[in-house]
């Protein structure tokens, strides 16, 4: 009877203890993009603007890698174009996402290094990411000024699908990957 009362009173306990405070929504985020590290998923392009049929027909993959609590690196391929790599960085502000672009010796290519900070907590599965002023003087003196209102995004909803995404007056692209199934290369 004493050891039934007394587990009875543990449990009581334990259940009136203090819950650790909950992480929050952009390092769940960072978590869910470190669970997908060292696998490759492929994707497809969900949007249909004229402009993203070049990426609409080729193989696109994705392969998350480099992964830290505070830094993940997606190289990003469209066909056998191995340019593009996403880096999302955790700051003291928030998340940054980047652009890096590089030429087949991997120096850095063209438009280089743009991207955008969050502005809001975002959520577990969805960072959105608009442009930082590094960018709109990159677009400015590389005569991208229409790319001066940009905002990327980023979905990761475990299991099922990536997404990214970029947004601005009269341009919509979204791709998408499939989480279900890996690929090896």
């Amino acid at each position: 009877m004493k050891i039934a009362l007394f587990a009875a009173l543990c449990v009581m306990l334990a259940a009136c203890a203090t819950a650790p405070a909950p992480s929050s929504p952009q390092d769940a985020f960072m978590a869910n993009l470190n669970a997908l590290c060292g696998k490759r998923f492929e994707g497809r392009v969900v949007t249909t603007d004229a402009a993203d049929a070049n990426f609409a027909g080729q193989r696109l993959l994705m392969h998350v890698r480099d992964c830290s609590a505070n830094e993940v690196r997606i190289p990003f391929a469209v066909g056998e174009d191995r340019s593009r790599t996403w880096v999302v960085t955790r700051t003291a502000a928030g998340l940054t996402l980047k652009h890096d672009h590089r030429d087949p010796q991997g120096r850095p290519d063209g438009l280089h290094w743009y991207g955008g900070d969050t502005t809001t907590a975002g959520t577990v599965m969805r960072q959105e990411f608009p442009v930082d002023d590094f960018s709109i003087e990159l677009f400015n003196a590389g005569d991208a000024a229409v790319s001066t209102t940009n905002v990327w995004a980023m979905e990761v909803h475990p299991d099922r699908m990536f997404a990214y995404e970029l947004r601005r007056a009269n341009r919509h692209f979204r791709v998408e990957f499939d989480l279900t199934e890996p690929v090896a290369e």
